[in-house]
Order: structure tokens, then C-alpha cells, then sequence
């Protein structure tokens, strides 16, 4: 792989091996001239909306506030202290999708979303630690951050927001627009804007073993296959009735140990979990939808890209998108790998298209999945 100025001009697998999961790194002009994709009214405009997740937290006189959006209002620009966060702003803007897309060396089965944060003069969220990895941009004004590798990850209790009991900084930063701080997982920081900034966060799912956990036994109750029903031919009398009797428990055992899932169950499962868009997401198809055929001739010209909101993954011979998944043969999994590494389909490639590939094609692009290019 080639060396990247995103991240100081080492290879993401230098980057993979020294830093990911490790320790912070500090990338200075990683996108040189880096102007905010949205003004402060964009933003505010997005955060009154039903379908953005928005949080507005201010520490005005060391009181700290949370309020969860839609935010109809924010405090006035000239007033200190107070940060707006805008969650998926990817999902919404064509630039800020291009952003989280240079992040690509990733998987995206980690990649999550990019979160914008605004904050007037003294604004910040207070010391903490996020449970996932993050590289937060620079994108207006400065920030000066203060992180440290610490064990004590006591929080004070009582707050709206998760504040650190014991912040010990051991580094300190002042960034500039195009600057860029890599954050592993659990690293304390605390950011504070100097003036009005903002500040572009790239994060990734970092889901804990108990979610996927509750996640894969409700997606395996639709799978379990255990057929007759519990009996007792021998049962014996009893002088303590409300005992559970051993043999039940002892003949439950046996059926529940009859359960069994395999590797491709954990594939499938997983690449429906990591695909399903979030609750806030909707889809918005075309008004006037082409019929098939003039959309298989626009594709011809046009061809393919996925809409901003969809995630696609695959593996093997499952291929998975929007928590909806199946399985391809071989001579479609080239043109369905394509379009989910690509996240474009070229006519070409839309050529070698089977009427199966086709069919589900439309359907995405009657769902608003996919748009042409």
C-alpha cells in the first residue's frame, strides 16, 4: 500500500501495526487547507430534524447540561461554553461521505459514521474516554486537546454527561484546520475550542461481545429446530411438590445441547447485524421510478452508486445489505463484490449482470438503495 498524507505519510499497515489499538497519533496537515463542509446554520438546520441524532451540552458557570436533539434552538454565537454534536452527517452530505469514505483502508464492517462538533470559545464535552477508536480532524478555528493513557476510568457521578473523576493529561495539543489526532479506544482526552471551531470526528464500531451475544441467540430462535414436546412416562410421587424435578432439568439439558450453529450462521448473522442501518435512517425512492427496462438502459450509461445510507458487505457467498442478505452464485459475485468494494457499478460491469443481479438491482433503486450514477 502506498504511503498516505491522511496519516503522516506511513502505509495504513504501519499504521495498523504501530498505532491501531495502541496509541495516539498525531498527524499534522493530514488534508492541508481543510475548509468545514457546513456552515454553524447548516448544522443547526440538521439538528432540529426528527431523523439526525444531535446533543447540545454546555458547562456554562461549571454546570454541566445535556439536551438530546431535535434541537429547535441553540444559545447565542458570542456566548461561551456551549457545543452542538451532529451524528451521521455523512448520511446527509456528498463531502462528508467522501471523507469517511478515505478511512476505506479500514473494513467497513468498522467503519461507522462522522459526527461534527461545533463549540464557541471555552465549548468542549469534558475529559473523557470514548469506547472505540476515533481520529478527530480539525476542520475551523482550533482545539487544544490534553490526552492521556490512564487505568483510573472512574467517572464523576450525577452528571448529564460521562465526565473523568481523575483526568491525569500527559500530552497537549492545540490543532489546527487539517490537523488530525488518532485516538485508540479508552485513551482519556479532553478538547476545549479556542474561539468558534469545529472538529470532525471519525469513529468506528467497536460493538461489546454481550450485544453481539443478545444479538445472535434472538437471530438463531428463528433457526432452532427442536420438534416434540417434553414428557414424563416415569414420573414418580412426591412429598415435595414444589421441586423442580431433577430429570426434568437433566432432560432439557439434553435437548438444549442438540443446538448447534456453525461458522455460517456467525457469517450470516453478523453481516445482517453490521448492515442494518441505524433506527434514524429512512429511504427515499425515486418519485417517478424508470420500468425495468429503461433502468437497465440508464444503468448502461449512467451506471450505479449506492446511496449514501446503504451499507453493503459481503463474505463468501453472502452477500449482505441493509440487514437483508443472500447468497450468490459464482458468476454474480464479481459484479456484487464490485459494486460493494466500489461502491459504484460501472456499465461494464453492469453489462455481465445476470437478470438475478438485475432484478435486485431494481428493487434497490425502487427503494431508494441505489441511485444512478
Amino acid at each position: 500500500m502506498k504511503k498516505l498524507p491522511l496519516l503522516g505519510d506511513i502505509t495504513p499497515a504501519q499504521f495498523l501495526r504501530d498505532y491501531w489499538h495502541k496509541k495516539p497519533l498525531l498527524i499534522r496537515n493530514a488534508i492541508p487547507g481543510f475548509k468545514p463542509f457546513l456552515s454553524l446554520d447548516e448544522l443547526a438546520k440538521l439538528a432540529s430534524t426528527n431523523h439526525t441524532e444531535s446533543r447540545l451540552v454546555t458547562g456554562f458557570d461549571g454546570e454541566w447540561l445535556l439536551q438530546h436533539g431535535p434541537l429547535d434552538s441553540l444559545p447565542p454565537r458570542d456566548k461561551k461554553e456551549w457545543t452542538m454534536l451532529v451524528q451521521g452527517v455523512n448520511l446527509f452530505d456528498a463531502k462528508a461521505d467522501a471523507l469517511l469514505r478515505q478511512f476505506r483502508f479500514l473494513p467497513d464492517a468498522r467503519l461507522d459514521d462522522l459526527m461534527i462538533s461545533f463549540a464557541t470559545d471555552g465549548g468542549g464535552v469534558g475529559p473523557h474516554f470514548d469506547s472505540y477508536d476515533v481520529f478527530l480532524l480539525q476542520a475551523q478555528g482550533q482545539r487544544r486537546w490534553r490526552i492521556g493513557k490512564q487505568k483510573d476510568l472512574t467517572l464523576i457521578e450525577g452528571l448529564p454527561v460521562k465526565i473523568l473523576a481523575n483526568f491525569e493529561p500527559q500530552e497537549e495539543y492545540v490543532l489546527n484546520p487539517g490537523d488530525m489526532l488518532y485516538l485508540p479506544p479508552q485513551y482519556a482526552h479532553d478538547g476545549i475550542a479556542i474561539g468558534d471551531c469545529q472538529t470532525y470526528s471519525i469513529g468506528f464500531r467497536l460493538p461489546s461481545y454481550q450485544e453481539l451475544g443478545e444479538g445472535f441467540l434472538q437471530f438463531m430462535a428463528d433457526s432452532i429446530d427442536l420438534p416434540g414436546r417434553y414428557e414424563d412416562p416415569d414420573l414418580k410421587a412426591t412429598d415435595k411438590p414444589a421441586e423442580i424435578p431433577r430429570q426434568m432439568l437433566t432432560d432439557l439439558a439434553e435437548e438444549l445441547n442438540k443446538v448447534r450453529f456453525t461458522e455460517e450462521d456467525i457469517t450470516i448473522f453478523l453481516g445482517e447485524y453490521l448492515s442494518e442501518p441505524k433506527h434514524n435512517v429512512f429511504f427515499t425512492g425515486p418519485a417517478k421510478p424508470l420500468t425495468v427496462g429503461k433502468f437497465g438502459d440508464a444503468v448502461m450509461k449512467k451506471g450505479l452508486v449506492l446511496s449514501r445510507k446503504t451499507q453493503m458487505l459481503y463474505r463468501g457467498k453472502n452477500v449482505f445489505i441493509n440487514g437483508e442478505s443472500f447468497g450468490v452464485g459464482k458468476a454474480d459475485k464479481a459484479t456484487l463484490e464490485a459494486l460493494a468494494n466500489n461502491r459504484r457499478l460501472e456499465p461494464e460491469e453492469f453489462a455481465a449482470a445476470s437478470d438475478d443481479v438485475l432484478e435486485a438491482l431494481y428493487t434497490w433503486y425502487q427503494d431508494g438503495w441505489a441511485e444512478l450514477g
